[in-house]
């Protein structure tokens, strides 16, 4: 059996090597290993987020204290050496001297006969220093490694929301997401969910004013509890319903969630429907679209329909609809709490992105009804997917008129991470005039 500490480095390496998501690839990991101990599941979940999320913070220690750069080193004892900074700098629960002697017996198993040696002596030189981050004297560079954002992020935030905004939508960027569910009041009645999520001993904090949202905490693996396999609820952000939300769907009404696996806005618009009319969720891949199938059938509801459609392209297929959900793929900045990889991403493989969300856009246009609305949202916080977009396709697109959204102060809003403690988050509201 092998240790937490074997089971985390096997499984940075893996991500590293770009080979799944961090949260798809954690989910797997945990799963070839049944026989291990909750326990030691939450130390190994913790260990490797936190390596995940602090990499250019732990890798700017290794590279102060190291003649070769982190990036120069082998895979496994590079994130041998994350590791066990990590230990020290982030994680309080683990002792420093078990921090070096558990990351020595990993080097000790490498093929590298001096990697023992060599990880001892660094970790107990950042000890003898104080434990602290290297200091540039650069504001920009300092705060990718205080924060472990990549400059290029920094500077977007920066120049999108100024200094002190951007502070903390870094600050915000950091530590576990809460787990928030939509209850599926739509099919059982309130109190019963909570009973049923009580008897498996999580507790439950409501967030009223979203209306049929609450957070779970201790519940571990959602997918076990009863009240999930029973359909009782699905995993959904705040944002994310307060977006679906702001749609404002109706029963009987035809609705298009054009970018929509895996389903969760399709089931919160389908329970704000009362599962009374047509919910039509179009996904580019088959397999995608057979979560929202399944997804859809463990809730119960029975208004989804699920199919393949690529969104850039106009189908005579797709009903015309009176609303419609337009959640474009982003860059994904609001979510990098959720999912820290993603900020690792080169800019450069982003530059096509604005494009693809405007052509998105104005394909689902086409489809809205005379005086139907339409939600462009996407789960990023960079101005040029978000306001440039719908900004762009208002002054070309004269038959579309921005709309107040109900719970803010103007047709768009951008929810920070801060504001409520859920994903960043930008939604906008248009209507057809014609």
């Amino acid at each position: 059996m092998q240790t937490p500490r074997e089971i985390c480095l096997k499984l940075l390496v893996s991500t590293e090597r770009g080979q799944e998501y961090s949260n798809l690839a954690l989910d797997s990991a945990l799963r070839r290993y049944p026989d291990l101990r909750d326990i030691d599941r939450r130390f190994v979940s913790a260990l490797y987020y936190s390596v995940l999320e602090r990499k250019l913070a732990l890798d700017a220690v290794i590279d102060s204290l190291c003649s070769r750069p982190a990036d120069r080193l082998s895979p496994e004892l590079r994130q041998i050496l994350r590791m066990g900074v990590c230990q020290i700098l982030y994680m309080d629960s683990v002792p420093e001297s078990a921090a070096v002697n558990e990351s020595v017996k990993l080097a000790s198993k490498l093929k590298n006969k001096g990697a023992a040696g060599f990880v001892n002596a660094l970790l107990r030189s950042f000890i003898r220093g104080g434990c602290k981050l290297p200091k540039s004297g650069v504001k920009l560079k300092d705060l990718s490694a205080e924060y472990s954002c990549p400059e290029w992020i920094v500077r977007s935030f920066i120049n999108d929301y100024g200094e002190d905004t951007a502070l903390e939508i870094l600050k915000s960027s950091l530590g576990r997401a809460p787990m928030t569910a939509r209850l599926n009041t739509c099919k059982f009645r309130y109190d019963d969910i909570i009973a049923e999520l009580s008897a498996e001993n999580v507790s439950v904090k409501d967030i009223p004013f979203a209306g049929s949202c609450a957070e779970l905490i201790g519940c571990g693996s959602v997918e076990s509890l009863s009240a999930y396999k029973k359909g009782m609820l699905h995993i959904q952000d705040l944002s994310c319903q307060l977006c679906c939300r702001e749609l404002d769907p109706k029963p009987g009404e035809t609705v298009l969630d054009l970018c929509a696996a895996p389903g969760g806005k399709t089931f919160t618009i389908a329970e704000l429907m009362g599962d009374s009319g047509r919910v039509y969720a179009y996904d580019l891949h088959p397999n995608r679209v057979g979560l929202i199938s399944s997804g859809a059938a463990r809730l119960g509801l029975g208004s989804v329909t699920a199919g393949v459609n690529n969104a850039k392209i106009f189908s005579e297929s797709v009903p015309k609809a009176d609303r419609i959900l337009c959640d474009v793929p982003c860059s994904g900045l609001g979510v990098i709490r959720r999912k820290p990889d993603i900020k690792y991403r080169p800019e450069s493989e982003l530059s096509a992105l604005a494009n693809t969300q405007y052509e998105i856009l104005s394909t689902s246009s086409r489809y809205l009804k005379a005086g139907g609305t339409l939600i462009y949202s996407t789960c990023t916080l960079r101005r040029c997917e978000n306001e440039d977009i719908v900004e762009k396709f208002l002054s070309e697109n004269p038959d579309f008129v921005p709309v107040k959204l109900n719970g803010f102060t103007d047709y768009h809003t951008t929810i920070l991470p801060q504001t409520f403690g859920s994903d960043g988050f930008f939604i906008a509201k248009l209507q057809r005039k014609r």
